[in-house]
């Protein structure tokens, strides 16, 4: 006698595939949802928090605010300015349901720009290092790197900082901005390069034109948030542009 298949069982099935991008669907639209919380030009002008608080840093040139912009879909949430170094305050972003916040990303002033004056520099390298040692709810950290360059100085002074904390459970991504700049076997070795660097971070590939990256690390981002995998469910205003 044969068996024959029960239809509904077999629609009940969900495709790999299809689990895929209902995981970057919902990670996009919940990034769509960021909004501006506030900002502070000194650490104790911000508020203390007990949501997951996720860190942008990196080189001023890096193209750190053109990354969360393309990352929440909106064109002028973090400011890009012509002249990078010139935004010298912290500010957050909340992220979650109207009237609700589950998570807050930090955009951290860019260092190492050669326009701002080296007083200012020294001044900020201080203010950051003594927020990522101290700042409770950090619970991750986005490092921006222009693959063209590869690792700087303060790049790597900056992963010595927050090394103890990285031992402790933070987490820690480096995104390796402009990609398109380069071929894919300068991609692929870069990344190779970056990845021993980088001591146990994650480390991505990441271009805003070629939209190259952005599913992934908007998953991760949503994953580290929520480790215990909270409610996906998001307003349909908010929903992830196609």
């Amino acid at each position: 006698m044969t068996n024959t298949p029960n239809p509904r069982a077999t629609s009940a099935v969900t495709p790999p595939a299809a689990l895929e991008k209902s995981a970057e669907t919902v990670a996009l639209g919940w990034l769509h949802t960021a909004r501006f919380l506030t900002t502070a030009p000194q650490l104790h002008f911000l508020p203390e928090l007990d949501v997951p608080e996720i860190a942008f840093v990196g080189r001023s040139n890096a193209g750190k605010s053109t990354c969360i912009n393309i990352l929440t879909q909106q064109k002028q949430l973090a400011f890009a300015s012509k002249k990078p170094g010139r935004t010298q305050h912290i500010n957050l972003f909340a992220l979650g349901k109207q009237g609700q916040t589950d998570a807050v990303l930090t955009d951290l002033p860019g260092y190492g720009y050669a326009a701002v004056p080296k007083q200012d520099k020294i001044r900020w390298q201080q203010v950051m290092a003594n927020y990522l040692v101290t700042r409770k709810n950090l619970h991750a950290i986005v490092l921006m790197c222009d693959p063209r360059h590869g690792m700087t100085e303060l790049d790597e002074i900056l992963l010595d900082v927050i090394r103890p904390r990285v031992q402790e459970g933070l987490k820690f991504l480096i995104i390796l901005t402009k990609a398109d700049k380069l071929t894919r076997s300068e991609q692929a070795k870069i990344l190779s390069i970056t990845k021993l660097q980088a001591g146990g971070g994650e480390v991505m590939l990441f271009s805003a034109p070629k939209r190259q990256g952005i599913e992934e690390v908007a998953k991760l981002l949503w994953n580290w948030a929520h480790p215990e995998g909270a409610s996906s469910a998001l307003p349909a205003d908010k929903a992830p542009a196609a």
